[in-house]
Formats: structure tokens, C-alpha cells, sequence
């Protein structure tokens, strides 16, 4: 019964995982590989292999989900506990009886999958021999495919689930809790080496004692089991251990080992010995005289099969006879094939026409060699092949067949394009360097050409450089006297900032109007009085012509006296005008006029300066009324000049009374009129006002008159100390009636 037909879509699929990520599936059960991708395009929504792929090579995170469906990594620590108290009981003990007290001990864990298997095994060393003896002669090395499983294999911590299969005892003295994980010593873990390693294709590691390799021959097809087996049989010690697992029955009728353990699957490695068949090929058995002809063949078939290169064979009928497991990759060619014409085959014409070859090759019995044949494939890339054409040739001469070996060259072919590529690229930049090297020679002269040119500039820059210093040192002596002079500058400022404000504080503080004027009579300054008794803000008069100011007060007629004093210069007016403040009352006020000069002389304006003098001319207006009553007055009004008490001033009634004028009075004292009375005791009296111990003295004489008559009289004195020159006044009341009136 014919194999089916391989899907090319598939098989590009796996050749494309094989390509990116180093993981080979060619020897894995087509049917049950197919059915863990298809879980995983169902997942994605990928309707077809080459969707899928695409969908790969964009999401290159799917090749962990990927990896994680196809390689089942379904492990536990000591699983199926009989088969690992065999090891523990039977294998372990034998391979340390055998074992030399120094020699190390080897142990293999094919697929590993996440670490508790290895993990198992060096527990069980561990125990055998003691955490120090196993940590020195122990090495466990465990191998996958899944980078993922390595990486938590490594980690070497796990879930209370996972360790549900260590028995107590163990798990306490192994591991260690930590947050609620379960780690494994570190001394354990430095004896177990993980690595990336592909069993079907990577060399076996060697010379191992104990070689654990459960769950994974089952997923192998046929051919590809009887490549492993080998493989395994050669890594293991000649009295070396095999330990497969439950489902694998591969080895019920091998040579290559002997079983320990049936039910377990546990297995002692068969030593082969190796020699040449006729034909000079490397064959094995456990016997020599079992090894007949079919086993030579099936030999030779499974080592022609693991070549890399395709090899058919074609018999002298013209007819195929041999396909090699590559060439049916590699070529198309289906096992359906063989026993077809060649002829019929698309081999026999794609890539290159073969049948003429053979028959050349057949005619003079001499190989035929063609480089570089393109092979275009409908389902996968273009590749690039070397056909040797060779006769298989009896010994006694004839010909029987005709092997047809076909190597992909296509790396090498890309290679070589590439290389070409390349030397033409440098062919073509060797000769623009050439070029550019003789642009660069003229450049060079150009540059040594201006070399000179800067040399002679640049002693010109020396010079002015020189010049610059120089000159620098003048502008830093500038500089130091600017900034001299800014400091002047500075505190001249300074004292013309505190003059000004000390002279507005002067001009606020001033019970007086003052108002500066320019010489368009425009109000440049209006202190505090003018606002308060005008009502103006200056903010509302600056700037304004004075003479059409409405502040109460009749400017305009100060306008001649300003005209004066802005042309002269040199002349003040003084006029008095009434007018009414901004309360309403009536006010006098005298209006000095006075040029404003600076030290040129010249008239910039005019000071006007006007003070409220409306109580002073009240007081005027009531001194002058208060004389004219006091001088019509018939009593006798005295003002005396206070040591000698001689007359100032006297009123009418006085001058009636003693018969004397003013001019006359002005000779004598009043006590030269008081007869009666000493001078002195008149002066002591006076003395005690005008020293503030009495503020009147009031006392009875006789006055006696120019005429000689005297008469009874009542003086009042008072000192008035504060006036201009000083005086008393006395104030004389004839009492001749009231004397007339008491008799």
C-alpha cells in the first residue's frame, strides 16, 4: 500500500519552521503533526498551511504557542513511581558497583521538557551517594527542543501541584520553600547542564551511564526511529541503561538492547561490533554470523537514506528503482514512483533533460557532471542543483544501473552571484578611487596653494591680532572709565532721585500754594495746598493752561503780572486777590509772582506762590477798628515802655486828661505824674507782671495834670511781653464820681 502524497503546502510549512527557528519535524509523524499545527491555525484563524506560515512570519511570537502544541511537554517528577524505584533499586546500585570510586558518572534526559525528570534523577544519585559525592562525580544532562520548557527547566522552581509526586522526606531535604515555590538546591541544580539538542539530527553526547529517553520515539515515524535508535545505542556506555517510556514498544524485538524491566521499559544496552561488508560498508550486529545479505541491505538503504545529498537509480530498463528519503524531500519523487519509467517522471526533464545524459552515460560508461540546474518547484522556492550522472558497474565490466546524485548548490550558487556581485562593485570602485585619487592629487596642489595663501593671511591676522590687543586694552581703560563715570552717573542719579523727593516732600509739606508755570503759562507743578484748597488733583491741572483754570480764584487778572515777569526776568510782583475754596469759603490770598531761572539766567517759567492771608487780614481789619475805638475812647489808654515806664503811645482821652500831646508825653515816665506814689513801688508792681507772677495789677492814685489839679484815679496794667517791642498797657478810670457817690 502506497504512503500518501506529501501536501506541498505543509512541507514548506515545516521547512519553514525549520529555517527560523532550528527545529526539524521531518522525522515526526506526519498525521500527528498535522493535527497539533491544525490546532494551532484554528487558534490564529489561519484557513491554510501558507496562510499559517505568513502568519508566522509576522508574528514570530506564535512559534512559542507553536512549539508548545507540537512538542507535548507532559512530565512530572518521578512519574509512574514503580519504573523509578527499579532505577532506584536495580539500575542505580549496578552502575555505582561498576563504577570506580573517582570515575564520573554520566546521565542523559532526552527531552527534558520543563526539569522535573532530570530533577528526579539527580535526586536519586543524590540520595545514593550523598549531596557531596553526587555534586562532585555526577553530570546530568538534559536536552529539548522547546527554548520556553529549558528556560523554566532552569529556573528550577515549582507549584505546590507539580511537586505533589516527591514523597515528603525528599521534598524537604531537596528543595526549598520559597513564597509558596518550590525551588531545587542549588547544589542539585549546578550538576544539571540544559541545552537545545535534536536527537534525530544532532550528534549524541557520549559515554553516558543512564540514558532517559521517555514519550518521544513515539511521535517518530518508523524511518525515523531506526535513525534514533542507533543514535542512542551509541551515546550509552557498553553496559549502559536505557529508560523509556510506558507506550514505547519500539525495542521488543531489537538487538541493540536487552530488557531489564519489560513492563517498565527499562533496557541494557547490547554491544555491536562493527565491521565492512563486501562492498565495503560499515554494517552492525549483535552476532557477526547473523549479519547475511538483507541485513547488509537494510543497513545500506538506512545509511543511504540519512545522506544529505538525493540519489536515485535507474535501471537499464529505464525504469526507477531507489529513491533515497532526500530525493523523495527534495525532488518530489513519491515511494508511487518507483518502479515508474523514468521517463515519465517531471524529474527526467525538470530541471535539466536527463534521459540523453543516461543514455550517453550508458553508450561510453563515463559519468556526466552538470553545474548549477534550476529547479523551479511549483510549492516552494527555486533551488539550485549539481547533477552527477554516474554507471553502476559490475565486476566483471558491465553496467546495471545508472545513479543519478543531485546536490543543492542553491547557497553556493547565491553565494557565487553574490561574490561577482561583489567584485564588480569593487571593480567599479576601485576605478572610481582611481579617479577620485587623481582628483585628490589636483585638490592637493589647490590645498597647498591656499596653504600659502592662509600662511600669508595669517601672519596678516597676527599683526592685526596685535592691533586688536592693543586696541583692547584701550577700550578695557575705557571701559574702566565709563564705568567710572556710570558710577557717578549712578549716585549723581541717586541724589537727584532723594533731592527730588526731598524737595516734593518739602513742596507736599509747605502750608503755602505753590504752582510752577512754563513760559506758556501750562501748570508743570501743583503741590498738596493747591489740591486742598482748590479742589484739583495735579494729575487733573498738569499740563492745563493756568489762566483757564476754575479754582475760585480770579487768575486771569494775575495774567499782566505774569507777562511781566516771564519777559523781564528779573522782577517779583506781589498781588492780593479774594476768591472762594473749594469749601466754599471766602479767602484772601497774596499772590507772589517770581521768575523761574536756571544758572543760564534765563526765564524757563514762573514760580507763583500764594498764601491764605484772610485771618491776618481779619485781624488787621480788627486792629485798626479796635485803634480808632481806643484812640475816640474818653478813658485813659496807656502804652508804656516797661522798665522806665515812660509813654508810647496814648489814646485822645489821655492826652485830654493830662494836658499834654503825644509828642509832649513821650518825655515823661508815669509816675512823674503820681505824685503820691514812689517810682519804685509803681516799678515793683510792674515787675510782677512783666515777670509772669500776676497776670494784671490793678491799684488807686492821684493823677496830677498839666493844669495842677490832680484827681483820684484806678490804673490796670498788663504786660504784653510777645509784641514788638515789648509794652504794658494801662488802662486809667477817673474815680472823682464814684469817690462822690461813696461820700
Amino acid at each position: 500500500m502506497s504512503r500518501e502524497e506529501p501536501d506541498p503546502e505543509f512541507e514548506d510549512l515545516i521547512h519553514h519552521i525549520q529555517q527560523s527557528r532550528g527545529v526539524d519535524f521531518r522525522g515526526y509523524k506526519r498525521t500527528s503533526l498535522r493535527r497539533r499545527i491544525l490546532l494551532r491555525m484554528q487558534e490564529v484563524g489561519a484557513e491554510s498551511f501558507a496562510a499559517y506560515q505568513a502568519f508566522l512570519e509576522v508574528h514570530p511570537q506564535e512559534f512559542v504557542e507553536l512549539l508548545n502544541t507540537v512538542l507535548i511537554n507532559v512530565t512530572s517528577f518521578f512519574r509512574d513511581a514503580e519504573a523509578w524505584e527499579i532505577l532506584r533499586d536495580e539500575v542505580v546500585p549496578h552502575i555505582l558497583a561498576r563504577c570506580e570510586p573517582d570515575e564520573p558518572i554520566r546521565v542523559w534526559s532526552v527531552g527534558c521538557a520543563s526539569g522535573e525528570e532530570p530533577y528526579s534523577m539527580a535526586i536519586l544519585f543524590a540520595e545514593a551517594l550523598g549531596l557531596n559525592e553526587f555534586c562532585r562525580r555526577v553530570k546530568i544532562y538534559a536536552t529539548d527542543l522547546d527554548d520556553h520548557a529549558l528556560a523554566i527547566a532552569r529556573h528550577a522552581s515549582y507549584g505546590e501541584r507539580e511537586v505533589e509526586g516527591v514523597p515528603p522526606a525528599l521534598l524537604a531535604k531537596y528543595f526549598e520553600n520559597t513564597n509558596g515555590s518550590y525551588v531545587v538546591l542549588r547544589e542539585l541544580r549546578k550538576s544539571v547542564i540544559f541545552g537545545r539538542h535534536n536527537v534525530v539530527f544532532d550528534a549524541p553526547i557520549s559515554r553516558i551511564d543512564l540514558l532517559s529517553c521517555r514519550n518521544l520515539l513515539i511521535y517518530l515515524e518508523t524511518d525515523t526511529q531506526n535513525v534514533v535508535l542507533p543514535r542512542l545505542h551509541y551515546a550509552l556506555q557498553d553496559d549502559g541503561y536505557l529508560f523509556l517510556g510506558k507506550a514505547e514498544t519500539q525495542l521488543a524485538r531489537s538487538k541493540l538492547f536487552r530488557p531489564l524491566n519489560s513492563r517498565h521499559r527499562i533496557f541494557s544496552k547490547v554491544p555491536q561490533e562493527w565491521r565492512r561488508s563486501a562492498g565495503g560498508s560499515l554494517l552492525a550486529s549483535a552476532d557477526p554470523r547473523d549479519a547475511g545479505p538483507a541485513q547488509q541491505l537494510k543497513m545500506l538503504e538506512s545509511i543511504i537514506d540519512n545522506v544529505p545529498t538525493a540519489h536515485l537509480v535507474v535501471d537499464l530498463a529505464g525504469t526507477l528503482i531507489f529513491a533515497n528519503m532526500t530525493a523523495r524531500r527534495m525532488l518530489e519523487v513519491g515511494e508511487a514512483d518507483i518502479g515508474r519509467p523514468f521517463q515519465d517522471l517531471p524529474i527526467s526533464y525538470r530541471p535539466s533533460e536527463l534521459r540523453s545524459r543516461i543514455d550517453l552515460v550508458r553508450a561510453e560508461l563515463k559519468p556526466v557532471h552538470l553545474e548549477s540546474q534550476e529547479f523551479l518547484r511549483p510549492s516552494a522556492t527555486p533551488m539550485r542543483l549539481a547533477i552527477d550522472i554516474v554507471p553502476l558497474i559490475e565486476r566483471n565490466g558491465d553496467i546495471y544501473a545508472t545513479l543519478l546524485t543531485f546536490i543543492d548548490n542553491t547557497r553556493i550558487d547565491q553565494l557565487q552571484r553574490e561574490l561577482e556581485a561583489t567584485q564588480e562593485s569593487l571593480e567599479t570602485t576601485i576605478e572610481e578611487l582611481q579617479s577620485a585619487n587623481e582628483e585628490l592629487e589636483t585638490t592637493n596642489e589647490e590645498l597647498q596653494s591656499t596653504n600659502e595663501e592662509l600662511e600669508t593671511t595669517n601672519e596678516e591676522l597676527q599683526s592685526t591680532n596685535e592691533e586688536l590687543e592693543t586696541m583692547n586694552e584701550e577700550l578695557r581703560s575705557t571701559a574702566e572709565e565709563m564705568e567710572a563715570s556710570n558710577e557717578e552717573l549712578r549716585q549723581q542719579s541717586e541724589d537727584a532721585t532723594r533731592y527730588r523727593t526731598h524737595s516734593e516732600s518739602i513742596l507736599r509739606s509747605i502750608n503755602t500754594g505753590i504752582v510752577v508755570l512754563d513760559t506758556d503759562l501750562t501748570v508743570r507743578s501743583w503741590n498738596r495746598w493747591s489740591e486742598n484748597t482748590w479742589g484739583m488733583r495735579a494729575d487733573e491741572v498738569i499740563g492745563q493752561p493756568f489762566l483757564s483754570l476754575e479754582i475760585g480764584l480770579p487768575v486771569h487778572l494775575l495774567e499782566n503780572g505774569l507777562q511781566d515777569v516771564i519777559l523781564r526776568g528779573d522782577t517779583e510782583s506781589e498781588r492780593v486777590l479774594s476768591g472762594v475754596d473749594r469749601r466754599g469759603r471766602s479767602v484772601t490770598c497774596r499772590i507772589r509772582l517770581s521768575p523761574l531761572l536756571y544758572q543760564s539766567h534765563a526765564v524757563h517759567g514762573v514760580v507763583l506762590i500764594a498764601e491764605d492771608i484772610t485771618e491776618q487780614v481779619e485781624r488787621e481789619e480788627y486792629t485798626r477798628q479796635l485803634g480808632r475805638l481806643v484812640g475816640q475812647s474818653l478813658n485813659e489808654v496807656y502804652f508804656l515802655e516797661p522798665t522806665s515806664l515812660r509813654f508810647l503811645l496814648v489814646n485822645k482821652g489821655a492826652e485830654k486828661k493830662l494836658g499834654y500831646s503825644l509828642a509832649q508825653l513821650r518825655q515823661f515816665a508815669l509816675t512823674d505824674f503820681m505824685p503820691d506814689v514812689p517810682a519804685s513801688a509803681v516799678q515793683n508792681l510792674v515787675a510782677t507782671i512783666v515777670q509772669g507772677d500776676k497776670a494784671e495789677v490793678v491799684f488807686e492814685t492821684r493823677i496830677k495834670s498839666a493844669s495842677g489839679a490832680s484827681y483820684p484815679a484806678e490804673i490796670c496794667m498788663q504786660y504784653f511781653g510777645k509784641e514788638s517791642p515789648p509794652v504794658v498797657l494801662a488802662l486809667l478810670h477817673d474815680t472823682t464820681e464814684r469817690q462822690l457817690l461813696d461820700s
